[in-house]
């Protein structure tokens, strides 16, 4: 009775198998040169399809359907597809492999290498969009990440599981800042993600950040602007998934995001051929809901896991204005920023932290009170100092009209020092403290 029931399955089995195979693919209507039109077969939004040209196979992402149509976007945008071309659905895509030995190593949107290495053995999986975490399960934020830095660390202190923005211009220092922060701070594990940056500033990155020390703990996904935009979303996804893999780990994440605006510009492209209304700057309104998202995703874990993910997001101010709609979005959802000027930099101080302009949010949760006041001092001598520059400049200044602008006065060659870091130098949280202290109380 066995064999023939089983005889009977494979059997309906060798029947079916041609069905499904046929419903599982399509033919290729219509093609823009970003997005695909073909038959709706079953396929959930997200899904990986393979579409076959005669010579080659181009990949593309299931990211709608409508009117019994299923639309894609390719990876390759110079891919030579023609109406009737073959589309296979090949994975959902919803799940990314990965483990410990991903740690030290390079990967593109699809989690293939980029070093010439062979591919890192995982035994786990995690969700590309991550997993909803209930609010009021999360740990609270109460202790300091050391980043290495001395004007952070003193004056704008960040706290593991705080999200925080680098928001500047182009040229004003922000990727050295960034190799700063990778090189010396004290997390358990860090993920960049090189998000619409040049392949030159990805090749830069690789080599200043990664040596002996850092491979130990260190994981980037680099998607360069020649991209599709979507394998720059998918990377973007891909870096944070990895980030929250680690941090249910118990681990203390670092997760750097250069950029957050190339992200944001990548679903602008797709919003606008999926026919979104655009708004502000042409960005459609599902631009404001993958920034959210995004950010949302890092911060602290569970009561059970007690890992965390320091999320630190670069923002870019085109043509230094910082009103553009992704920098106010951006402001509004993060736990804090780092302003960037450009007139700093000019003046050869490195990094050019506009302190006046710049807040940590919870920085007075997670230091001393006396930190506290310490770093309000300074900041307020250096905002008086700026507010007063021309007059003092043009010669106008008199002193003992204002003990606190004669105080920055005096102290300005020492503040700036204590502002300006060369790069391959440390400054650990303790000294950072002590210069600070140093500095306010004795000039």
């Amino acid at each position: 009775m066995n064999d023939l029931t089983n005889e009977l399955i494979r059997d309906l089995d060798r029947k079916l198998k041609p069905q499904l195979g046929s419903r599982m693919s399509g033919k290729v209507l219509k093609f823009d040169g970003l997005t695909a039109h073909c038959d709706g077969f079953p396929a959930r939004v997200g899904s990986i399809c393979k579409i076959s040209t005669g010579s080659s196979h181009i990949f593309a992402e299931v990211i709608s359907f409508k009117d019994g149509l299923n639309q894609l976007v390719v990876f390759d945008l110079g891919a030579g597809i023609r109406a009737g071309d073959k589309v296979t659905l090949v994975e959902e895509g919803q799940m990314i492999s990965v483990g410990e030995h991903h740690l030290g190593r390079v990967f593109d949107a699809m989690g293939e290498p980029l070093d010439g290495r062979p591919a890192p053995r995982a035994n786990d999986t995690w969700p590309l969009y991550g997993k909803l975490v209930n609010p009021l399960e999360r740990c609270h934020i109460s202790s300091v990440l050391d980043v290495g830095v001395r004007s952070i660390n003193g004056l704008l202190a960040i706290a593991k599981g705080q999200r925080v923005g680098i928001i500047a211009g182009s040229g004003v220092g922000k990727s050295v800042l960034l190799s700063m922060i990778t090189k010396h701070s004290d997390a358990d594990v860090i993920v960049v993600g090189l998000i619409g940056e040049r392949s030159r500033e990805v090749l830069e990155f690789v080599d200043r950040v990664f040596d002996a020390e850092t491979r130990k703990k260190l994981c980037a996904v680099a998607v360069p602007a020649d991209r599709s935009p979507l394998l720059r979303i998918r990377g973007a996804n891909r870096a944070t998934a990895i980030a929250e893999y680690y941090r249910d780990q118990g681990k203390n994440v670092l997760l750097i995001m250069d950029s957050l605006t190339r992200v944001a510009h990548a679903r602008r492209e797709i919003g606008l051929a999926l026919g979104e209304l655009p708004t502000s700057k042409g960005y459609p309104a599902s631009v404001i809901a993958l920034i959210s998202g995004l950010i949302e995703r890092a911060g602290m874990g569970t009561m059970l896991a007690k890992g965390s993910i320091t999320g630190i997001y670069t923002v870019l101010a085109d043509g230094d204005d910082t009103n553009d709609p992704v920098v106010d979005t951006a402001r509004a959802i993060l736990d804090g920023h780092v302003v960037l000027n450009r007139e700093y930099s000019n003046m050869g101080i490195y990094p050019a932290i506009d302190v006046s302009q710049s807040v940590s949010r919870v920085m007075s949760d997670v230091v001393t009170r006396e930190h506290n006041e310490l770093a309000n001092k300074l900041k307020q001598l250096i905002s008086v100092y700026n507010e007063n520059k021309d007059l003092i400049l043009m010669g106008g200044y008199a002193s003992g009209q204002d003990a606190d602008l004669d105080e920055a006065y005096k102290k300005w060659p020492k503040i700036l020092e204590f502002l300006k870091q060369d790069p391959s130098k440390m400054s650990k949280f303790g000294p950072s403290l002590e210069e600070l202290k140093k500095l306010v109380k004795e000039g």
